[in-house]
């Protein structure tokens, strides 16, 4: 395909995943406010982000599955109208338990344009030329990540925030016709489809158990409790019976042979902590600037630049570089160190940390996410089977959803904790009459409007959110220790020039009996079938004749 031809077919598809981001980032300054208007607490604001997250990361898997089976345009366009049509009612909401279901929703549906959206790319494009334009998807993902949440604000403080959830609804009409009448895909042959229901119910019912627990713990009970046991035994039975089913599935929905590969395992492993530094940061940035020094939605979108630009420029340039020189092994190391001096840096923050500081932090973060997040899909899409190529995919992007689901679970639980000694402490070191009057304003539990707050409690409630906003980031350094190791550790194979079409023809044009392991085994097949010489017993040697000087 020329360079045209491509940009036609990915049209639709990069406008799917920028209103899929945009609807999630537009309400991502917002939901402190939001969550604030609805009268939730800190739990229903990390639920409210918790519930997205647990549905993409059960429903990844999934979808993958799928699109190994079914026709993936069709899928592609199901997803982004779960998605967009879940945010539309999401703006009605009047609790944050509505609120939440539909975000369940909205999970679903960015979880099938995440996976599909990857796997697509493959059809079309090599892993080599993969690097170039996988660094479109990461523009897409900077642009709406820093416009949605600038948009957001200004819709928030014009508006409303409930006319966030609506914004989306025109681009993606938009880009349901344009992937309709651009993306053009083989057709799968047809063939008898076995979807491992059994597996389905046993992964999704252990992993939702898991991430419940790991969001509850801490604040609705003790970690060190019977519930705590109940479900995490819970999860550890339904998970080792997902296993089993799996070994007897016909069409297993995570084929656990794929873990004998080093690649693909310890890209997984790589991308958990990828998925913690991705959504963790998306996340509580937005407290910081918000709760710790007293920005606005605008403001806060604005100040979440630094991070951004590094994501687009590392993943563009890179990109490039990879797609240019065919090696993607410096970049992965590079990026995982960026990443442990980014978690590092932004480790270190206060109320009152200088913004040049912050910034510098996040764009050295953002570089790190930018140069990992596209290059692990690639890697294994490049080793991985063909028959093998959307689950395998979508593994990848499964576990870095679910590390950045229990991520953000934990570091929330973390930050809840330290906010709470914190304000505690700050309390009891006014005078009694200003401690009764903070006890009257923090009544109830729910998150603070700062702006709202008097003085002296300010500093109290800023001081507080800065800490526990850097001690979530030291929690994230260990995990990014991890990701530099294990793509030390990743096999340096050199990237393919065929797309997944072009290898799928290739393969299936030559007839299986012919393709054999040994060299001379090939030459004795060659001989018999078109010359029609039986070559018996030991394979002559061809040497010089010492009668005729002649080979």
């Amino acid at each position: 395909m020329t360079h045209r031809q491509v940009m036609q077919a990915l049209s639709g598809l990069l406008l799917g995943m920028f209103v899929s981001m945009l609807a999630t980032t537009v309400v991502g300054t917002s939901l402190p406010l939001i969550i604030s208007d609805l009268k939730g607490d800190q739990s229903a604001f990390t639920w409210v982000v918790t519930a997205t997250l647990l549905a993409t990361t059960v429903s990844t898997p999934i979808w993958g599955k799928l699109a190994d089976l079914m026709n993936r345009k069709l899928l592609l366009q199901l997803a982004l109208v779960i998605f967009v049509v879940s945010s539309a009612i999401a703006g009605f909401a009047q609790d944050p338990a509505s609120l939440i279901t539909m975000r369940v929703f909205q999970g679903i549906g960015a979880g099938g344009l995440g996976a599909l959206s990857q796997i697509v790319m493959a059809d079309i494009l090599s892993p080599r030329e993969r690097g170039k334009y996988a660094g479109l998807f990461g523009a897409v993902m900077a642009v709406a990540t820093v416009g949605g949440p600038l948009l957001g604000g200004v819709i928030t403080d014009s508006l409303g925030w409930r006319w966030n959830f609506f914004v989306g609804l025109p681009i993606a009409v938009v880009a349901l016709v344009l992937l309709q009448r651009t993306l053009h895909l083989p057709a799968k042959p047809k063939r008898k489809v076995s979807i491992d229901y059994f597996g389905i119910v046993l992964i999704s019912s252990g992993v939702s158990l898991l991430l419940i627990w790991v969001s509850l713990a801490g604040s609705q009970f003790d970690w060190n409790s019977l519930t705590t046991y109940l479900m995490v035994g819970g999860a550890v039975v339904l998970l080792a019976l997902a296993i089993v089913a799996e070994m007897k599935a016909k069409e297993p929905l995570i084929p656990l042979g794929l873990f004998r590969d080093r690649t693909f395992t310890l890209a997984v492993v790589a991308s958990v902590s990828v998925g913690v530094a991705m959504f963790g940061t998306a996340v509580f940035l937005s407290q910081y600037m918000q709760l710790a020094r007293g920005a606005t939605p605008t403001e806060s979108g604005l100040l979440t630049i630094p991070m951004m630009a590094g994501l687009l420029i590392a993943s563009t340039v890179i990109g490039n570089l990879v797609s240019r020189r065919g090696k993607w092994k410096m970049y992965v190391v590079i990026g995982s160190v960026l990443m442990i001096a980014g978690s590092f840096l932004l480790s270190r923050l206060h109320y009152d940390t200088p913004f040049l500081y912050v910034g510098i932090s996040m764009f050295v973060l953002g570089a790190g996410v930018g140069m990992l997040m596209q290059n692990l899909v690639i890697v294994v899409q490049n080793k991985v089977e063909l028959k093998n190529l959307g689950v395998a995919t979508s593994a990848v992007t499964f576990f870095r959803s679910l590390g950045g689901t229990v991520g953000v679970s934990v570091m929330g639980s973390i930050l809840g904790t330290v906010v709470a000694e914190n304000i505690t402490s700050g309390i009891g070191g006014l005078p009694p009459e200003q401690q009764a009057e903070a006890a009257k304003a923090l009544a109830g539990g729910a998150i603070p409007q700062i702006s709202q707050l008097p003085d002296f409690l300010r500093v109290v409630v800023e001081s507080a959110y800065g800490t526990g906003v850097g001690a979530v980031f030291l929690a994230a350094v260990p995990l990014a220790i991890v990701t530099l190791l294990a793509v030390v550790f990743l096999p340096n194979a050199q990237l393919g020039t065929l797309n997944a079409v072009e290898r799928a023809k290739a393969e299936g044009d030559t007839p299986r009996e012919e393709i054999v392991e040994d060299g001379a085994e090939n030459l004795v097949e060659v001989a018999e079938g078109s010359v029609g010489i039986p070559l018996t017993g030991s394979v002559p040697t061809f040497g010089r004749n010492p009668g005729d000087g002649r080979s």
